[in-house]
Parts: structure tokens; C-alpha cells; sequence
């Protein structure tokens, strides 16, 4: 029972003093004292009974409330028969340790309270233990037919639990996804990634502006020793490829039996992430064939083969409209690189990631990094929208984790996929040059100078920066001169002495005065358009 369940009508005419919004806990018994220290006696989820004997000076009211609200007391309630009307200064410290407090009536006696909470919890552990097998079958059969959806709802109207199955990207696998905001998924997301990161004790706790939730890991492991190599870390229990667990409430504070049904659905639901992972076994073989051709520059008749395969085997459980188009249409290539993670972690990332609406992208393996192949879109699909996908993952990828990852143009036929390959891998090292844990690039920059500073060593960059930069630098830091800025500012402007001044709000000899100082310090002629690229590349560096 609750404790709002002592207010309800039926129950002894109680009266409710402080701390309103904590009506929801769970009373799991009673014990009865007038002890100045109870603490030692309380087990935790008790309503303390008291006629309030121990108190002598309104000191002892935050002492006493103190010390059962540590020793676990979920209400109190205090008699009015011996002491007369329960004290300001006990409602005050009720108020602040968020302890709800019932006047008892001096025509209601103890035994009276003690004996409805004895039913009401008697009866709640009857009907758990009679509806534990039924619900178990229920669980089961929900499970073995309409999927974690069926049982999510079946919790949802039978115990008043909402719960949702989320992604490490936010998305949501199962559950009420209306009931549950993009901007709260995405918090719930990262502070279960950052705990399981440092290591904490789960159930992880998160408070938000909706409420509290308690998050658990479903992670899909291995069921023995002998697991195939092909589950990869979706089944060594990272948490940036596993599933987890949200149920709405803190379920620290709940009955025994109640944590437990929560623990077994989050076994439940890495059963399923278990036995999904297995009916994608097929198509990991897949992908790595596809690659394997890619890399041998196989004939393009035998890769549309492979492709159509794919195809064919994710329209089976897709529209009619679907099926017809299977194999048709173009593709794109994602090239991905993980820094600082174990092997296999960004297969599993981007196959939960892209596999969220559907199973029609290959991922394929490539030790600490991964190629995807996937049907192209009817729009082009923009670097910052992978981005943010990915975005959540920040959280758990710690100080040296990070994923750096290229997008392809589409490639209208098989045979253009090589080169397709050859563009994303291109535009993973444009990524891989930005700052960020998460970095993403598009087709859009490989016509770029961009693409061209990726592929220089990063000692041959920084030594041309260093050339062209550091003596500005320098110079700005000693004398506070602006002159970076300027530089800068100078080149946005093509040059133009007028634009240039306006922007930098200066009269155009003093930027004649500051371009000039650059010069001579670096020896170099602002006029001419080679040294103009050169500051300018280097200023990109930097």
C-alpha cells in the first residue's frame, strides 16, 4: 500500500500535516514507539506510530525525524490522545526531511491504524504472490508475440508502470514514445551513459523536470563461452551499443518484489536485444562480403548480387511496396574510425544507430572502425544530422573515446560504389582533422581545400603554421595588437582595404598600419594572391 492509501476513504480519519508530495511511497509495515532514538529498530519502508512522549523541548522533534528518516520511515504519525495537537515545530521538521505526517485523532486508536495497514499490506502481498504467475505467462507470451511494445503496454495497464526501451542514441525502441520528450531522452540517455562509464552500481537515478527515473542496462550478453565472434561487442556489454531500461519513479524506494519485477523485465528486454541480434547474423556476413568485394574491385554484377540479397532479406518484413523495390535505387557508403575504444565498438554503435528505423544498412567490421552500405535516401543526408544522432554518445565515449565518421554521395549502380568507398573514407579524414568527440563529414567537402589539409601529416601542418602564424602570435600576445584577427578579417574581405576597416571598426590606415606589420614579420606580400592562400590555409589549420 501507499501512503496516500491512509487518506483514502475507508481508512481511519486521518489527518495529512506536511509533506504532500510524497504520498506515493510504499508502506511496507508499522512499528509503534515513543523512543527518543527509534533508528536502530526501523528496517526501512515502515509508518512509525507515536504519541510523541520523547518529546520534552521542540529540539527534539528534528532529532526524532532525523533519525527515523535515515533508519528508512516512509510517514509518520503522531497521536493527539496523550499530548494533545501534534506541534508546529514537528510539522517544520517533517516539512524539511520530506516526511509525511498524520495527525492521529484522539478517538482512533493505534490499534486501529496498525490493523488497516496489516490488510491493505497483506492483501497487496497475496495478490502480488497470486499474480506473479499469471503475469509471468503474460510477460511470455507478450513477449513471444507482439514484442517488447505488448509488454511495456501490459505493465503500463496492469501496474500503472510506464517504461521505455531506449537506444544509446535517444531513439526509442519500445514504450510510450509520446510520454516522453526528444530533450528528456536525450538526458536520460547521457547520464546512463556517464554512469556506466564511471563504473556505477545500477539502477542509475536521473531527475528531471518530468519527474525521477530509474535507468538499468539490458546489455545483450553472451550466453556462454562458445558465443560467434560475428555478436561482436553488442555482446561484451558496452554501453554505447546496449539497449537500457527507463521505468518512470525511483524504484530504490520500492517493495522488494516491485525492484524485482523491474530487474527481470530488464533481463527481459536484454533477452530480446539477445535475440535480435542474432537474426542479424545473416546480413554482418553480408556486409563483410560486400566489403570484401569493394576492396578487391570486384565485378559489379557479383556485388549488385549481395546487395539485392540484403535487400531482399530486410523487404521481407517490410510493405508490399517495399519488397517490389528491393535491390533498386541508389546507395551511399559511411566510413567510421573509433579512437580511444575497444575493438568492434563502432560496428555495434552504428548498427543500433542506423538500425533503429529498419535493416537495410550493412555494417560492416574493420577492427576499431566500421563501412557502412545503405539505400540512399530520396534527400542527401546532411553530416549534422548523422551528428546529432550520434551527439548522445558523447557520454559515455570518456577523455580519450571519439568517433570520427565520412558520408559518401550516392552511387547510382554497383559499379560506382568503389569510388564511393574511396569519397567517404576522404571525408572520415576531413572529420578526423576537427576538434570533437563525435565529428562527422559530407560528400559537400571533398571539393574543398579541406580535403586536402586532411591528407597532410599533422607534423608537415603544424610546421607550415608555424612558420606563417607563430611570429604574429607572438607579437599579438606582447603588445596586444590584434593582428590574428585582422589577418583574418583582411582575407573574409577579399582584400578590400574599405570593407575590411568597416568590419573591424578601424580607419583604413590603421589597417594599412597593422597589414603592414604583418609583412614584416612574416616576410611575406599581402598583395599577391600565393601568399594570401598560404595565410589563409594556415589560419584553417589553426
Amino acid at each position: 500500500m501507499r501512503v496516500r492509501d491512509l487518506l483514502a476513504p475507508g481508512a481511519p480519519r486521518l489527518r495529512l500535516l506536511a509533506a504532500e508530495e510524497e504520498l506515493d511511497r510504499q508502506v511496507s509495515g508499522v512499528m509503534t514507539t515513543d523512543l527518543q532514538d527509534p533508528g536502530r529498530y526501523l528496517h526501512g519502508g515502515e509508518l512509525v506510530l507515536t504519541g510523541m512522549l520523547w518529546r520534552t523541548v521542540p529540539a527534539d522533534s528534528e532529532r526524532f525525524v532525523r533519525t527515523i528518516a535515515a533508519g528508512g520511515a516512509v510517514a509518520l504519525a503522531a497521536g493527539e490522545a496523550e499530548v494533545g495537537p501534534v506541534p508546529e515545530d514537528l510539522v517544520e521538521a517533517c516539512r524539511r526531511h520530506r516526511m509525511p505526517l498524520l495527525a492521529v485523532p484522539d478517538d482512533i486508536a493505534f490499534g486501529t491504524v496498525t490493523e488497516f495497514i496489516g490488510r491493505q499490506v497483506s492483501a497487496d502481498r497475496a495478490a502480488d504472490l497470486a499474480a506473479l504467475v499469471d503475469r509471468h505467462r503474460l510477460l511470455v507470451s507478450a513477449a513471444g508475440g507482439g514484442g517488447l511494445d505488448a509488454v511495456l503496454d501490459l505493465l503500463g495497464g496492469d501496474l500503472d508502470l510506464d517504461c521505455w526501451v531506449l537506444a544509446p542514441t535517444g531513439a526509442v525502441i519500445a514504450g510510450p514514445a509520446d510520454r516522453l520528450s526528444a530533450e528528456d531522452r536525450d538526458q536520460l540517455v547521457r547520464a546512463h551513459l556517464a554512469a556506466q562509464r564511471q563504473r556505477r552500481r545500477p539502477p542509475h537515478r536521473a531527475r528531471l523536470a518530468a519527474g525521477s527515473y530509474s535507468l538499468l542496462p539490458a546489455a545483450a550478453s553472451a550466453s556462454s563461452a562458445s558465443a560467434s565472434a560475428e555478436q561482436e561487442v553488442s555482446q561484451s556489454g558496452t554501453p554505447l551499443a546496449d539497449w537500457m531500461l527507463v521505468v518512470a519513479g525511483d524504484i530504490t524506494e520500492w517493495t522488494t518484489k516491485r525492484q524485482q519485477l523491474a530487474e527481470n523485465l530488464a533481463r527481459l528486454v536484454a533477452a530480446e536485444r539477445h535475440r535480435r541480434d542474432e537474426g542479424r547474423r545473416l546480413r554482418r556476413r553480408l556486409a563483410d562480403e560486400v566489403l570484401a568485394l569493394l576492396r578487391r574491385d570486384a565485378d559489379p554484377a557479383e556485388i549488385s548480387r549481395t546487395l539485392y540479397a540484403s535487400s531482399a532479406m530486410a523487404a521481407r518484413y517490410e510493405s508490399p511496396e517495399s519488397k517490389s523495390q528491393a535491390g533498386e535505387g541508389s546507395w551511399l557508403i559511411l566510413s567510421a574510425e573509433g579512437t580511444g575504444l575497444p575493438e568492434g565498438t563502432v560496428r555495434a554503435v552504428l548498427e543500433e544507430a542506423l538500425g533503429i528505423t529498419g535493416d537495410r544498412a550493412l555494417v560492416a567490421g574493420t577492427g576499431t572502425g566500421a563501412v557502412v552500405v545503405l539505400p540512399a535516401p530520396d534527400s542527401p543526408v546532411p553530416a549534422d544530422a548523422l551528428r546529432e544522432l550520434l551527439a548522445p554518445l558523447e557520454a559515455g565515449l570518456g577523455s580519450e573515446g571519439r568517433i570520427t565518421l565520412g558520408v559518401s554521395a550516392p552511387a547510382s549502380e554497383a559499379g560506382g560504389l568503389r569510388g564511393a568507398l574511396e569519397e567517404a573514407r576522404h571525408a572520415r579524414r576531413i572529420a578526423a582533422s576537427r576538434v570533437g568527440r563525435v565529428c562527422v563529414a559530407g560528400p559537400e567537402e571533398l571539393a574543398s581545400h579541406v580535403l586536402l589539409l586532411a591528407a597532410v601529416p599533422d607534423e608537415v601542418r603544424r610546421a607550415f603554421r608555424s612558420r606563417l602564424l607563430d611570429k604574429v602570435i607572438a607579437y599579438d600576445i606582447e603588445h596586444q595588437a590584434d593582428l590574428v584577427r585582422t589577418l583574418e578579417a583582411f582575407l573574409r574581405s577579399d582584400g578590400s582595404w574599405t570593407r575590411c576597416a568597416a568590419q573591424l571598426h578601424v580607419h583604413v590606415n590603421t589597417l594599412r598600419y597593422r597589414i603592414g606589420r604583418i609583412e614584416e614579420l612574416t616576410g611575406r606580400d599581402l598583395s599577391r594572391l600565393e601568399d594570401r592562400v598560404d595565410f589563409y590555409l594556415a589560419l584553417e589549420l589553426a
